[in-house]
């Protein structure tokens, strides 16, 4: 392999970090530069499912995210009017099929830093914080890219460039590439407490309460030095104010209305946010590319766009791989945008709408079968199983290989 310039990556979060480790992994000089300081530890994603996993695996990580995350390998789905259990969903179904038959609560912020962890191992790997990409260039051979930091303005050249910056990506914009979609009207809310809720949903960690007016979400993440903690995801009123929402008292009453107990709450961090379902129109152009949350975001329900974008990255980056060693030709590259695209569309978009249009329907009757036919599938063996296995993103990776094949 002849001397190239580097692979420029913009954005350190969980999917650029894995994205450069598995470059480096290869022998392949990178350049990543994060806007940020240091890795953003705020509550963010934190289900890593089974086809990930298995990636992870091959990037050397799978043994470290299972034994700082949580293994779950349930989950349940509720209806808060009857408090009654609709359906439990067993990952254990697929034990024939993957070595990982479970989920993983790992928070990103964890396996970002994993991640960086093992770049540091390699010289041809470089990873700059506090330096922000603002502009690019293409040329026929090569990408330039403008650099803000605290050494004032610099340019880098590298051979490709992906954008790993984020929902409102830089990279993105400079393309001119359209993002695609809506943005929900109401804004979610992740309250995280140190309290034990499994005592009032006990067996399972991972459990989704659907109701018309008030759905809420309840699941178990590893935590930190206070210990495991719980999180509770739910949607808010489209009139309610941040002050109205974010303040100590409103917390707390929002979570005695989810789950009643005597004493309050500790609640050790509150997270508002907008939440979208966009796609951007091409997921390359020229030799510049997009992955993970400047391709794609979508609502958190069923733990996908995390998940995804970490398949882009194992993806995308074995294909560049082959090109720069010569084993393939470099139009290989279309196939990046050609089949991560309409898979985006199929197993991350429609199922995370799928899965919020459950969880809030208002339709009486529209919600009675729906939950019927949540009962028949998962008492179904074989129903039960092809659920699961799109919910894991296995029949993702599935119906990619079978294109390959």
């Amino acid at each position: 392999m002849t001397t190239q310039r580097p692979i420029l990556i913009a954005g350190g979060g969980p999917v650029g970090f894995i994205t450069a480790l598995a470059l480096a992994r290869q022998g392949l000089p990178v350049h990543l530069f994060e806007a940020e300081p240091r890795i953003n530890d705020m509550p963010r994603a934190a289900t890593t499912h089974a086809a990930t996993l298995e990636m992870l695996a091959g990037l050397g990580m799978v043994d470290e995210v299972i034994e700082r995350g949580y293994v779950e390998p349930l989950f349940r789905i509720w209806d808060r009017q009857s408090k009654k259990l609709i359906a439990e969903f067993d990952f254990g179904i697929l034990k024939d099929e993957t070595p990982y038959p479970f989920a993983v609560q790992c928070e990103q912020h964890k396996l970002a830093g994993m991640a960086l962890r093992r770049l540091r191992d390699y010289p041809n790997a470089t990873v700059e914080f506090s330096a922000r990409v603002t502009s690019l260039e293409q040329f026929s051979d090569h990408v330039e890219i403008t650099v803000e930091g605290a050494e004032g303005t610099r340019k880098f050249a590298g051979s490709y460039l992906i954008g790993n910056d984020g929902g409102r990506s830089t990279v993105r914009k400079a393309l001119g590439i359209e993002f695609s979609g809506y943005t929900h009207p109401e804004r979610f809310m992740i309250l995280t407490t140190t309290e034990d809720l499994g005592l009032i949903y006990p067996g399972c960690t991972r459990n989704y309460v659907t109701d018309p007016d008030a759905w809420f979400s309840v699941f178990k993440v590893s935590g930190d030095e206070r210990g495991p903690l719980w999180r509770v995801l739910s949607a808010t009123k489209i009139e309610q104010t941040d002050d109205e929402l974010m303040n100590p008292d409103a917390t707390e009453k929002r979570l005695q209305a989810f789950m009643p107990k005597d004493t309050p709450y500790d609640v050790v961090h509150r997270n508002l946010y907008n939440v979208h379902q966009r796609v951007a129109a091409s997921f390359r152009k020229g030799r510049v590319f997009l992955a993970g949350d400047s391709a794609h975001v979508n609502n958190p329900l069923g733990g996908l766009g995390l998940n995804f974008g970490i398949h882009d990255a194992v993806e995308l980056t074995t294909l560049l791989g082959q090109v720069i060693r010569g084993e393939a030709r470099e139009d290989v590259l279309n196939e990046y945008d050609l089949h991560r695209r309409p898979l985006n569309i199929e197993f991350v978009q429609q199922q995370t709408i799928a899965n919020k249009k459950r969880m809030d329907e208002t339709d009486p009757v529209a919600r009675q079968k729906e939950q019927e036919q949540l009962r028949r599938t998962a008492d179904d063996p074989a129903l039960h199983r092809a659920y699961v296995r799109k919910a894991s993103l296995i029949e993702s990776v599935k119906k990619r290989e079978a294109v390959a094949a």
